[in-house]
């Protein structure tokens, strides 16, 4: 718990560092290039600047390392840990989920802040919206992450809302990625369709490890299952034939050792001298 606090308040005063100097050094060329409201959209890529080129793009990369990766990645882990017994390995993956979620916020509020300096925020689409939306769910689960109850009742409703809050910004997210790309597309007139199968790919194999995690101890009981029934089958069948059982009892007292006859303190020597006097 006190190594997560200071985590979080690591990555809250190092995204305060980032909001306060970009919003100052905010130059006035950039806001010549992005508040011009008349120009359109269809000629909007014609008078963007290479530099703002970059920066929309450099925007669409932190919030897909953000939101389309680093956030569902995390979510496999704190999934992977709950499944873990080893009290050590159980904490190791906790430790790499947090993480994994607070390098996620910090990308996204550098994300949202290069929003803030440099594009025109008219909030006139469906990207723009949800982005704003996404920020302030993200930093409510940064709070609720540092106000961790301890076990009990109020740690049932913590686990609640922390649940619900990072299945909303999982899903909105992921949306959200496709919109900004359809937005880049708008803005720059460059084709997307090959980013739009790289990441349906992507989405689609997180998906499926975790759907695997979720089938993968099911698939480890129903194994130790049908491991056990075989071993009862063949029991019950050597049972029945006398033969066989004679043959396994032989088979048995040639394995184990005789009590008497066990050295002591693992004295391998000597046991391999034994058994070579058995065999004369």
């Amino acid at each position: 718990m006190g190594v997560q606090q200071k985590l979080i308040f690591f990555f809250f005063h190092a995204s305060l560092v980032f909001i306060i100097f970009p919003l100052v050094g905010a130059t006035p060329e950039n806001h010549q290039i992005t508040n011009n409201p008349s120009r359109t959209k269809d000629n909007s890529h014609i008078k963007m600047s290479p530099r703002l080129q970059f920066e929309i793009t450099l925007h669409g990369f932190l919030l897909w390392a953000s939101m389309g990766f680093l956030m569902p990645v995390g979510i496999l882990a704190i999934r992977l840990s709950n499944k873990e017994e080893n009290p050590r390995r159980h904490r190791i993956v906790f430790y790499v989920h947090s993480i994994l979620q607070m390098i996620a916020v910090l990308l996204a509020t550098v994300g949202a802040i290069m929003s803030i300096k440099n594009f025109n925020n008219l909030f006139n689409n469906s990207h723009q919206r949800l982005g704003v939306a996404l920020y302030g769910i993200i930093w409510l689960q940064v709070l609720l992450g540092l106000f961790r109850p301890q076990r009990g009742s109020k740690r049932s409703v913590w686990f609640f809302a922390h649940w619900i809050l990072g299945t909303a910004v999982t899903f909105l997210g992921v949306l959200n990625v496709y919109l900004g790309l359809e937005a880049y597309h708008q803005k720059t007139s460059k084709g997307i369709k090959t980013w739009n199968i790289l990441f349906t790919v992507q989405i689609s194999m997180v998906v499926f490890f975790y759907l695997f995690q979720e089938k993968w101890v099911y698939i480890q009981n129903q194994g130790v299952v049908l491991g056990n029934e075989m071993m009862t089958s063949i029991c019950q069948e050597i049972g029945t034939d006398e033969k066989d059982e004679k043959v396994l009892k032989e088979v048995v007292e040639e394995v184990v050792p005789n009590e008497k006859e066990v050295v002591p303190n693992g004295d391998f020597g000597a046991q391999r001298q034994l058994k070579d006097t058995q065999r004369d």
